[in-house]
């Protein structure tokens, strides 16, 4: 063996001879065979040199086995015994006093050792402070980044407060000067629209409020138009009204500054009936219709002074990108108060088919706020079959006044309303309409529902009576009793 710092504790030893055979000896159980050791074809077997009876047995058969050589003090085993040793501790006082380490020498005695260089705990220091660096860059890292975001998000949070402060300033119309609505205009690059009462362009006050800008024409009219608009606007804030942003009376050149509806006026998907791209569907038109209904109701009774429109038509009905409606051009407008029931006026106003009879003719009655009513029910009336079926009534009268009277005619006979819109479905929404569009044009005034029963009427789930015929003609008694009424009041200038 090395050299061990075991040594054998074991006093009873023993020498032994080693014998190699070429046959197997009955060893029951001496002499023991080794079998670390031998070639092959031959055993070795181990006999106690002193014990006589071992070499007796195995010279029985000395004609296969012969003598191999004699081992000294090896210890003697029995069954069942252990083998114990003992550990000399080396002295290792002279390589601790240099900071070093012992160990046998491999090639010494028992007793000698050798001091070796302890290992050296750099590689430990670095990869620990490598793994130092690492986590206090990775904490640098979190923290910058918390930094950052914090940073940014007060950045976004100011951002977002000065596009509410512009916003804002838009929310209370301001005067522009025209210098203003060249700059917002981009010099009137984009124009939207020409009507009789001016041009509509495109505008932006900031990078996300977008308006449309309407320059009044300065040969029509003397200003009543401008001044209407500007005074009505302000007393309005509802979300199916749409809102005045500004304006600009600067010399000859008058402005009004609205919000800019991307999806334009309700007559761009009511005029061409037959196009299924422009169809909105019935119950986004009934949306619309309640949404409509809802504004002129807003008018009629959630302001201070009762605003009455008086030109309430597809063109004057604006959607937003959401197709929620918006009325729109207040230019017509009249202010009463809301005690008082009619409005005198001098001169008729508003857009052939969509006035009420009493505007035309007092025989027929006051004007009231029941004007709008009518208005709207014509409004519904064209919603319902749009502009593809006048003309094919008559070819020498009016169409829009016979037109109403068809639908009527349509419903009171039970028959198909003939709606050719979108796919075929059973019907109720576009007749639904249609009755709550005849009761609104009732050729008399006070047989009209208010705005808030057209309300109710449009969001309830309830089948609707029809009305009376309003094309049927009745005495001058009747008309007068009906006039007498309602009082007429005068109008604030």
């Amino acid at each position: 063996m090395p050299p061990s710092p075991f040594n054998l504790s074991v006093d009873d030893k023993s020498n032994v001879t080693l014998f190699s055979c070429t046959t197997s000896v009955a060893s029951d159980p001496y002499p023991y065979q080794v079998p670390c050791l031998g070639d092959p074809g031959r055993r070795i077997y181990a006999v106690d040199s002193r014990s006589t009876y071992q070499l007796e047995d195995l010279f029985q058969n000395v004609q296969s086995c012969s003598k191999m050589y004699d081992v000294l003090s090896v210890p003697i085993t029995y069954e069942d015994y252990v083998l114990q040793f003992k550990w000399s501790k080396p002295n290792c006082t002279e390589c601790e006093a240099e900071g070093k380490r012992c160990r046998w020498k491999n090639n010494g005695t028992n007793s000698e050792i050798e001091c070796l260089r302890k290992p050296s705990n750099t590689w430990k220091k670095v990869v620990t402070g490598g793994l130092l660096c690492a986590l206090l860059l990775v904490l640098l890292m979190i923290a910058a980044y918390r930094v950052y975001r914090a940073d940014r998000k007060e950045k976004e949070s100011q951002l977002r407060i000065e596009r509410f402060l512009e916003d804002y300033k838009a929310l209370k119309p301001s005067r522009y000067s025209y210098a203003d609505i060249k700059r917002i205009t981009n010099q009137f690059k984009d124009k939207l629209g020409e009507g009789a009462y001016g041009t509509v362009f495109k505008g932006m006050l900031s990078s996300e409020f977008f308006i449309a800008v309407k320059v009044l024409n300065s040969s029509k009219g003397d200003g009543e138009e401008f001044v209407n608009e500007v005074r009505t606007m302000g007393h309005i804030h509802h979300v199916n009204v749409a809102r005045l942003v500004g304006f600009c009376a600067d010399g000859f050149v008058r402005a009004l500054v609205y919000e800019f509806f991307p999806n334009g006026s309700l007559q761009d998907f009511i005029s061409s009936a037959d196009s299924k791209n422009s169809f909105l569907g019935w119950d986004k038109l009934q949306d619309i219709a309640l949404g409509i209904a809802k504004g002129i109701e807003y008018l009629h009774q959630g302001c201070d002074l009762r605003i009455l429109h008086f030109d309430i038509k597809p063109h004057n009905v604006l959607l937003d990108q959401n197709f929620t409606p918006k009325i729109s051009d207040f230019g017509m407008a009249k202010l009463c108060s809301k005690d008082q029931s009619l409005v005198s006026m001098t001169t008729a106003r508003g857009t052939m088919g969509y006035i009420a009879p009493e505007v035309f003719s007092r025989n027929f009655g006051n004007v009231s706020y029941k004007a709008d009513v009518y208005s709207f029910g014509m409004l519904m009336l064209e919603m319902v079959g749009g502009r593809k079926n006048i003309g094919s009534i008559t070819d020498n009268t009016t169409n829009e006044i016979y037109y109403p009277q068809w639908i009527y005619n349509l419903l009171e006979e039970g028959d198909d309303l003939q709606i050719h819109i979108g796919e075929e479905g059973d019907g109720k929404i576009p007749k639904k309409l249609a009755i709550i569009g005849l009761w609104c044009i009732q050729w008399h005034p006070s047989d009209r529902p208010s705005m808030k029963i057209a309300v109710q009427m449009l969001g309830g789930g309830e089948s609707l009576s029809m009305p009376p015929n309003p094309f049927v003609p009745t005495g001058s008694t009747t008309r007068n009793a009906r006039r007498l009424e309602l009082e007429a009041i005068a109008e604030l200038e």
